[in-house]
């Protein structure tokens, strides 16, 4: 059932903020037909659909210009929950279009072609939990991470496993010492992943050396929270934590550049400790969406103006554990512990 009910709200400050940075949030669509929660949301490469992973196993999706739901993947009972989706990017060799890639708490890997609700291919890691998959831009190959702390690099074509990524290089970093929740390729360099997770740490790994070579000291990453913006310069930090939630990075010397005020000013709300971090995806990188748990919710941030929040969305009666924006930057998507998928314009 969607509903075009209002999941906006924002004090008065926040408001004068929306107009000093020009973009505001309206309520586009509230999908709320879900029995279990929802771990992951994720935009179409095209902004066609929207899919929902959730706490059952299933994956709901949505189509975006009438909020209803179009398919329904992976239904029945007993399943793990399916952790994390992407889609297949278009610009990979593979003609066949509207594929995507879940990974599940049981192990598994599997690549879904939504408009006949097959199953094309399904991978089992042994003895695993898989929290995050992430392809390269091109779509050549795609890497998943989790319990076991390394991070696994498969060809998209063959789906073979071309490589395990485990450790350090024993000088700058040990690699991961615990569970891994994040995980994403870096926008141009194919070789390079970023990955966060449980340890405190984010690692960057070089994938023809097969280990991590580099780290950052001090992120608590417990959900989808680590991204790269669109020119590779800038890394996305956000913790599970009750302050420095929100953080950039530079992504070559791995410097702070900056922590991201959560409240502007002296605050009485409760602190909101973040799962989930995202940059818009243009080339610009000029917005940032993040939510979290504690004040259940969600706030966008204009990177032209000087990260300024410019919206809130709240009402969520759970934690907020997955966001994400459209491709084209006009839509943003919100999801969570109460299993309701909000979506929401931003205008300019």
């Amino acid at each position: 059932m969607a509903e075009a009910v209002p999941a906006l709200e924002g004090g008065a400050a926040e408001k004068a903020t929306s107009l000093k940075t020009g973009k505001k949030v309206s309520p586009k669509f509230i999908l709320s037909d879900a029995s279990s929660e929802a771990f992951c949301v994720r935009f179409s490469p095209d902004d066609q659909y929207l899919v929902a992973s959730c706490g059952n196993g299933s994956m709901r999706v949505y189509n975006t210009s009438t909020g209803k739901q179009a398919f329904l993947l992976n239904a029945g009972t007993d399943k793990l929950p399916t952790t994390q989706v992407r889609w297949r990017p278009h610009q990979s060799l593979s003609k066949t279009k509207n594929v995507l890639i879940s990974v599940s708490a049981e192990g598994l890997v599997q690549h879904w072609h939504i408009t006949s609700g097959k199953c094309l291919h399904e991978i089992q890691e042994p003895e695993n939990q898989l929290y995050c998959i992430d392809y390269v831009a091109d779509g050549s190959q795609f890497a998943t991470s989790g319990k076991d702390r390394t991070v696994k690099v498969y060809d998209e074509a063959t789906k073979r496993l071309c490589g395990t990524l485990q450790g350090g290089d024993s000088i700058s970093t040990p690699g991961h010492s615990n569970r891994v929740f994040s995980l994403r390729y870096h926008p141009q360099q194919k070789n390079v992943i970023v990955t966060g997770g449980w340890d405190n740490t984010v690692q960057f790994w070089d994938v023809r050396k097969g280990h991590a070579v580099r780290s950052i000291f001090g992120p608590h990453i417990c959900g989808d929270a680590v991204d790269i913006s669109s020119d590779g310069n800038v890394l996305l930090t956000g913790s599970w934590r009750i302050e420095k939630q929100l953080q950039l990075w530079d992504f070559r010397s791995e410097k702070l550049l900056e922590n991201i005020p959560w409240r502007s000013g002296v605050s009485l709300s409760e602190p909101c400790m973040i799962y989930a971090a995202q940059f818009s995806k243009g080339p610009r990188s000029d917005m940032i969406v993040a939510g979290g748990s504690g004040a259940n919710e969600a706030k966008l941030f204009d990177r032209s103006q000087s990260n300024m929040a410019f919206g809130t969305i709240m009402g969520m009666s759970r934690a907020c554990y997955s966001v994400d924006f459209s491709t084209n930057g006009d839509m943003v998507a919100v999801s969570g512990g109460d299993g309701t998928v909000r979506v929401m314009n931003i205008h300019s």
